[in-house]
């Protein structure tokens, strides 16, 4: 390998050492271009027809959990397909940029990630529910609770 080539390399791999970061800096970088919406918040958009919630916990917690009454489920594989208002397998209530979509999760982490992927599809009102389900149902927000097992 010439010199110039060993100097390209290396200049590569610094640049992408500086650019890596770890979980806990990335979910601050995506959080800051969020409007994050506290549970009574969401809760009342909802109510007044001014957001779509939606669940992406997946089964084995919303079983043991229960489920917010009128929140869209879709797993968080399955987030960007459902709800991109161009896409050919989005859900009904995809149908517009416009939308105030208020994703969440069980404790408000995954759920800023995956608003941040809608944000990119231009759903620009994506945003996430602060600590998440639990938050929710700490709040003393509506709930269906699991059928009790016997």
């Amino acid at each position: 390998m010439s010199g110039g080539q060993e100097k390209g390399k290396e200049g590569a791999e610094r640049v992408e050492r500086e650019a890596r970061v770890g979980i806990d800096e990335l979910l601050e970088q995506v959080r800051s271009g969020l409007d994050r919406i506290e549970p009574r918040a969401a809760y009342e958009a909802y109510e007044a027809g001014d957001a779509l919630l939606v669940d992406t916990r997946y089964a084995a917690l919303r079983e043991r959990d229960g489920l917010i009454p009128g929140a869209l489920i879709v797993e968080r594989n399955e987030l960007e397909w459902r709800l991109d208002p161009l896409g050919s397998h989005r859900v009904t209530e995809a149908d517009s940029h416009d939308l105030r979509v208020v994703v969440l999760c069980n404790e408000g982490y995954a759920s800023s990630l995956a608003a941040e992927s809608l944000r990119r599809l231009g759903l620009h009102r994506a945003t996430d529910l602060i600590g998440g389900f639990q938050a929710w149902k700490a709040a003393g927000l509506p709930v269906l609770l699991p059928a009790t097992r016997s």
